[in-house]
């Protein structure tokens, strides 16, 4: 074997043994950087450092497609001139247009760039005679891909150490390190994003506990899912204050315990509906407090995901509106109530005429609307008084509603007129009502000498019935025949 040519092979060898140590050094420097920022410029300072060249220059790929400057090394003025700079995306494809592909690398030599302007920044450098000799506008790049094959950056170096083109062997290495430093990059931006949704979400919980804690109406978070499935997760201060009980009673129950849930089915399908995505639940429930006592919460429920992998929950917010639901069952009486004697009125008894007149058409049994006039009640005003005239109405209220049947309806229509709404009533049970009726009314009033009774008519509730007005009408009708009778 020529000793020549051996001393040739051992002395390459050699190269590529320090080369391939070089290189792992950077590689593990580069791999060290957590941050996307760390790693891009650990890549430039790695072949800088280790691959034998004098400056490196990482372009970043935006989403957009456009490239910016974002690590230099090697050169102070070579930073100050590009770092920062954006270009657009198509910045490298007229250089590459005319490059020589040196594997995945592709190098631009000098001449055969067109004359005009020289974009970028050019060291200072001699230039040699020697063709092999490394040109200031000579440029060499490596494009950096992900692992899914995405084009992330480009790596461009210059002045090369023994200031002539790189030979096969620190091609390949350029090559090998720019194939890493991809997927370096590619795990630093998911690093970055992970480290950027994990501060998002920090930033969300100390806002949702601000919020969470310092809100004047009652806030708690409830399991929807897996075994927390209807559990109390947690409560603020407001909650506990208006439902009576501490934070230490509350968590880990289920809410369904404390709450009267008079139509579950219809809650069932709106909590299904909310998992489904569908809004947020509006709710008004019966909460039973510690001592017993019910009062009214109304509220809202929001289905919160809390990320992959994480049972979602129900942020709910309730206020304590049972004064609002005094208020309006006060104006529905009010509105259906004589107010004078707190019977049913007018519109109350039509209500119920009608559920009677549709179960009378599906049984077929007739019922009975009775139609009392009092007798004499004029004298009482005049003799003493409206005020005592009031008291005698309520006490007859009372005891019309004494003398009926469980069920019947006791109304007042105005004035001294009163109607009884009988329902499944004839022949001699109607005639008893109409005499305990009549007897009632005739007992003494309290303080009043003048006898008080009451003439009644009747009319029967069949299944052709049809009207209220028309049915009072006859009813009057027979009132008075009976009070001529009388």
């Amino acid at each position: 074997m020529n000793p020549a040519y051996s001393r040739r092979v051992r002395n390459e060898q050699t190269v590529r043994l320090t080369a391939v140590r070089r290189l792992y050094e950077v590689s593990a420097r580069m791999g060290a950087g957590r941050s996307l920022a760390e790693t891009l410029q650990a890549v430039v300072e790695g072949v800088v450092d280790g691959l034998g060249f004098g400056i490196a220059v990482l372009n970043l790929r935006h989403p957009d497609g456009k490239f910016e400057v974002i690590a230099v090394s090697g050169s102070p003025e070579a930073r100050e001139a590009l770092l920062g700079t954006v270009s657009a995306a198509d910045i490298f494809d007229a250089e590459f247009a005319i490059a020589d592909a040196w594997g995945k690398l592709r190098f631009v030599p000098h001449e055969r760039l067109p004359e005009g302007e020289v974009i970028g920044w050019v060291p200072d450098l001699p230039v040699s005679d020697d063709p092999e000799a490394w040109h200031p506008l000579d440029a060499l790049f490596a494009p950096l891909y992900s692992s899914d094959g995405e084009l992330v950056g480009m790596l461009s170096v210059d002045l090369p150490e023994d200031q002539r083109r790189p030979g096969p062997v620190h091609r390949e290495l350029l090559e090998i390190f720019a194939t890493q430093a991809g997927l370096a990059i590619d795990k630093a931006r998911l690093t970055d994003r992970l480290l950027a949704e994990k501060t998002r979400l920090e930033a969300s919980e100390a806002t949702f506990r601000l919020v969470f804690e310092g809100a004047g109406n009652g806030m708690a978070t409830i399991g929807f899912d897996d075994a927390d499935r209807g559990r109390i997760l947690r409560v603020n201060d407001a909650f506990c204050r208006i439902t009576g009980y501490a934070a230490d009673q509350l968590l880990g129950a289920r809410l369904a315990t404390f709450l009267r849930d008079v139509e579950p089915e219809q809650t069932r399908a709106e909590l299904e509906q909310l998992g489904a995505g569908n809004g947020t639940l509006r709710f008004e429930r019966v909460f039973t407090q510690p001592g017993g006592n019910e009062i009214w919460l109304g509220g809202t429920a929001a289905l919160v995901a809390q990320g992959a992998g994480q049972p979602r929950i129900l942020l709910i917010q309730i206020d304590d509106v049972t004064a609002r639901k005094d208020a309006e069952r006060e104006l529905r009486h009010h509105a259906a109530h004589d107010p004078l004697t707190g019977l049913p009125n007018r519109r109350l008894l039509q209500h119920r005429f009608t559920k009677v007149l549709a179960r009378t058409r599906t049984t077929g049994r007739p019922g009975a609307l009775l139609f009392c006039d009092l007798n004499h009640f004029k004298l009482v005003n005049d003799s003493y008084g409206h005020e005592a005239g009031d008291r005698a109405l309520r006490d007859i209220a009372a005891r019309l509603s004494g003398a009926v049947r469980h069920g019947d309806t006791v109304a007042r229509l105005g004035g001294d007129e009163f109607a009884v709404l009988a329902e499944d009533i004839a022949g001699e049970a109607l005639t008893t009502l109409i005499t305990r009726l009549e007897a009632a009314v005739s007992l003494p009033l309290d303080n009043i000498a003048v006898q008080v009774t009451t003439s009644v008519g009747s009319v029967p509730i069949t299944p052709t019935t049809n009207d209220l007005n028309a049915l009072l009408h006859q009813a009057d009708q027979a009132m008075y025949t009976a009070k001529n009778r009388r």
